[in-house]
């Protein structure tokens, strides 16, 4: 069986609110990366635990009344409560374990009893679009680095990376939209293959002298190109720099974060790794660990030769470090080094999905924001490449970076477009757990905060609490699983736009409180950006001696 979101205005379950949250749990699937094992993205990241599990949680939507709430307990329905009208339909908890046990031994234990899950960002709580929100989010990364390092340009520039699976394959489209040449390194002959057929990717080879060969083309010409070249990146990239071959920008975005099921060490094939997790887990876990370690100390010395360098939130680093490279947090995080002036003012990956399947439900949302989002130039460059080149995954889809008040905006326009019939159905809004308000992670989202509050992971549990306050339709908290046991905490919401007056309410409270939330976070740790964000928008922030 193949699943497919469902499409159009015919409803299976007792209103568009559950039906909503239904479609997007079946539009999850549809773009998953293995959907016979439910895995969305990230080798491990699920949409329920198992096959019974979700086929109760169709069911407990299919029946769910507008004044009761499902509760998901690690992507398995535990029973449905009576609650009113005004609370979230689905509440969910994944991946969460208690502090010392919060390792990835730990979570591999309690994982291969299958008493948990983990449930990545958006997988576990069926927000994913898709590759587009990752291509806009590594876009605005690359951009970010053209501004700061290059007069703001990419063309003619090489940018080196790794991972072409459901959540990396994102990069070649994103390098070539911001007009580089970018060679991206994968094991996986078939990862390459999707992202071709996709046209995300435009060239692939398994030969190193051919792939350099087009990347220099490009690069004499000023011109785009992406390059996938199947190998291992931890062959890959000391051999370049054997060779000389300095790249202008390097990174990696394979699932490095879980040494068991996500990175593919040296000299290991695919076959051969498939029976060495089963027969010997530590042992693919070391040698995992050991090629980690040799891609990273390449990295390292692509920087001392004049790289700019990136730890695109997988985990790398620690794991690096773990196995020997005590310099591995030399290599800056991205968020940090390029988009934390953005989060401090609470702007962030801000997402829709057309729950009719209409396409053009999306671009005349796109049209709207053109019109009267025309000072924002980040949404609006953003919007019209979108429309060039990200392809409809699913259910159509837009993400765009949005903050304080401007999601709210929009938002209730949808709202009213749907209720005077402009659009063929709902929307369902959501977002991204990297948000201002919404996560912690010492490595990633919070790393080498102003006031040392890095590891404080109240920020994304009062988050989930305020979205449940403010009437949201789906709340979630999450934790890491695998190799992000123990670094992560965040939370996730949905709000649906149906037309209705109640929606409004619901869209403006939710939206309101959660950038709220997040420019107060920062503002708390001292940023100025996000204290002038208090100041300029009205928000209410209590001053303590």
């Amino acid at each position: 069986m193949v699943i497919k979101a469902q499409r159009g205005n015919t409803l299976r379950t007792k209103g568009w609110r559950q039906e909503a949250l239904l479609r997007l749990l079946e539009n999850n699937l549809e773009n998953a990366e293995d959907q016979d094992n439910l895995v969305v993205y990230g080798s491990i990241g699920k949409a329920a635990r198992d096959w019974g599990s979700y086929r109760a949680i169709v069911e407990s939507l299919k029946v769910l009344e507008e004044d009761e709430t499902l509760v998901i307990q690690s992507g398995k329905p535990i029973g449905i409560l009576k609650t009113h009208k005004d609370a979230p339909l689905v509440i969910m908890a994944t991946s969460n374990l208690v502090g010392h046990w919060a390792n990835s031994e730990e979570f591999y234990k309690l994982y291969d009893q299958n008493l948990t899950m983990w449930g990545g960002l958006t997988a576990g709580d069926w927000q994913y679009i898709g590759s587009q929100g990752v291509i806009q989010g590594t876009y605005e990364i690359f951009q970010a680095i053209a501004r700061k390092h290059f007069e703001g340009d990419l063309a003619g520039k090489f940018i080196l990376t790794a991972g072409l699976g459901g959540m990396s394959g994102s990069q070649p489209l994103a390098g070539v939209m911001a007009g580089a040449a970018i060679l991206v390194v994968d094991v996986d002959e078939t990862k390459a293959d999707k992202r071709v057929e996709t046209g995300f990717l435009q060239k692939k080879t398994a030969d190193l002298d051919e792939a350099l060969h087009w990347i220099r083309e490009a690069q004499l010409a000023k011109t785009a190109v992406s390059v996938g070249l199947i190998a291992n990146a931890a062959t890959v990239y000391p051999l370049l720099l054997q060779r000389g071959v300095i790249p202008d920008i390097v990174s990696d975005q394979t699932a490095a974060h879980d040494l068991l099921y996500g990175y593919v060490p040296e000299n290991v094939t695919l076959a051969e790794l498939a029976v060495l997790r089963k027969e010997n887990p530590e042992r693919a876990i070391a040698l995992a660990g050991a090629s980690v370690a040799k891609e990273v100390r390449a990295i390292l010395d692509f920087q001392a030769r004049g790289s700019v360098v990136f730890d695109n939130g997988n985990n790398i680093r620690t794991q690096a470090k773990a196995y020997g490279v005590e310099n591995a947090f030399d290599i800056p995080i991205f968020t940090e080094a390029f988009l934390r002036p953005l989060f401090e003012r609470a702007i962030g990956p801000f997402r829709w999905v057309a729950l009719s399947g209409e396409k053009r439900d999306i671009e005349l949302i796109d049209q709207y924001l053109l019109e009267f989002f025309a000072d924002n130039k980040i949404v609006t460059n953003w919007i019209k490449l979108a429309g060039e080149y990200v392809p409809v995954q699913g259910l159509p889809a837009r993400i765009s970076w949005l903050g304080h008040g401007e999601r709210t905006k929009l938002a209730l326009a949808v709202n009213q477009f749907v209720a005077d019939g402009i659009l063929s159905g709902p929307v369902a809004f959501t977002r991204d757990h990297l948000d201002a308000g919404a996560m912690t992670h010492p490595n990633i989202m919070t790393e080498n905060l102003k006031d040392g509050s890095d590891a404080i992971s109240d920020w994304p549990l009062i988050n989930a609490m305020v979205a449940s306050s403010s009437k949201a339709d789906l709340v979630a908290i999450h934790a890491g699983g695998g190799g992000y046991a123990g670094y992560m905490q965040s939370a996730g919401l949905t709000i649906v736009a149906d037309g209705s007056d109640a929606a409004a309410d619901r869209l403006k409270l939710s939206l309101d409180n959660d950038t709220s939330l997040g420019v107060l976070r920062y503002a708390d740790a001292g940023y100025a950006d996000s204290l002038d964000e208090v100041e300029k928008k009205g928000i209410r922030r209590i001053e303590t001696d």
